[in-house]
């Protein structure tokens, strides 16, 4: 299975990391660095999946997740918070913003690509 992914993430480390994971299963990944970025690049390409770090500059994860929401042609699209905000509620309130699936940080390289997968299946 090869799906184009779109990573919004700020952390180059993190960003690079995701990427090569995904990629060295097939996957294209397309980044952006930003929750603005992010939001615009997710309007030009078709991605099957959004990977998205909550803790952004300026505009946060869970208000980037809000405006894709509000994309028509995202509605649809998996959007999964890649996040080290591990307290109680954290998850919830990023699937309360939009997000379909939540995985801590530092995430894992054995399960990383998997993990993401389960979102692409279920989509498809």
């Amino acid at each position: 299975m090869s799906s184009r992914i779109l990573l919004i993430e700020d952390n180059e480390q993190n960003r690079y990391l995701a990427k090569f994971l995904l990629e060295s299963r097939g996957h294209t990944v397309e980044t952006a660095s930003d929750g603005q970025s992010g939001i615009e690049l997710a309007r030009t390409i078709e991605a099957a999946a959004i990977i998205l770090d909550i803790q952004l500059p300026n505009l946060d994860g869970y208000a980037t997740a809000r405006e894709l929401r509000k994309i028509p042609s995202l509605q649809k699209t998996p959007i999964i918070a890649v996040t080290s905000y591990a307290m109680v509620g954290d998850r919830e309130k990023a699937l309360a913003a939009g997000c379909d699936g939540y995985l801590e940080k530092p995430i894992d390289p054995l399960t990383f690509v998997p993990d993401i997968e389960k979102f692409l299946s279920a989509n498809s």
